[in-house]
């Protein structure tokens, strides 16, 4: 489990196909930047741009996840060098200063826009149809690993397709710490709903049948 509050931004070094040929996945060598890992063992959990991943080598201050194809499907920014954020997993002794996030991507969203609004951002999300009924205002939202809270949220549909649209108030801490200040118009993101959203929905479809 994670809180969604990022500790540090590090940077994919390197991005090494698996043996396997074209189904197999990656292995991403990552220089953890402010990230501390003396306490973090081979077998722990590492967060990368919310998608909670697996230590396989750990050097200084660089470790090694293994990527498989469906994770590389199914989230963005994970097969390429780069800036990502990262978050080690929880414990019972710390604080939880976001909500409780499980690093598994249930979707990807794509910026709507990206854009200065008085001292903050403003940014707008466009998530798949199927998730918009996770998203609320005032409700809890994962966004590349980061936990952000849900401004205004509205169902759209087009002759392409329907979208749920969602925008989120960034503060001047949270662009300076994250990666999301990298993001543009375009941009792919990942994203996790709210664990409470998403057993609520189960039960109420599960008294429904």
């Amino acid at each position: 489990m994670f809180t969604g509050i990022v500790a540090a931004v590090g940077t994919i070094k390197q991005v090494k196909p698996l043996e396997g040929g074209l189904d197999a996945g990656v292995r991403l060598e990552i220089d953890a930047g402010g990230l501390p890992l003396g306490d973090v063992a081979l077998g722990d959990s590492i967060a990368i741009n919310g998608a909670c991943m697996t230590v396989v080598e750990k050097t200084g201050n660089e470790f090694a996840v293994d990527v498989s194809r469906e994770s590389l499907n199914r989230t963005a920014g994970l097969d390429t060098p780069g800036e990502v954020n990262l978050e080690k997993a929880l414990t019972l002794a710390e604080r939880l200063g976001g909500h409780l996030v499980s690093g598994h991507v249930d979707g990807l969203g794509r910026v709507h826009r990206f854009a200065p609004v008085g001292e903050s951002f403003e940014l707008v999300i466009d998530a798949p149809h199927d998730l918009g009924k996770f998203l609320a205002y005032k409700g809890s939202v994962v966004v590349n690993g980061v936990s952000l809270t849900v401004n205004r949220v509205e169902d759209l549909a087009d002759k392409d397709a329907k979208v749920c649209r969602f925008s989120i108030n960034l503060i001047p801490h949270t662009i300076a710490v994250t990666t999301l200040k990298h993001l543009h118009e375009g941009s792919k993101v990942n994203l996790e709903i709210d664990l409470i959203a998403r057993y609520v929905e189960r039960m109420l479809s599960a008294k429904q049948d």
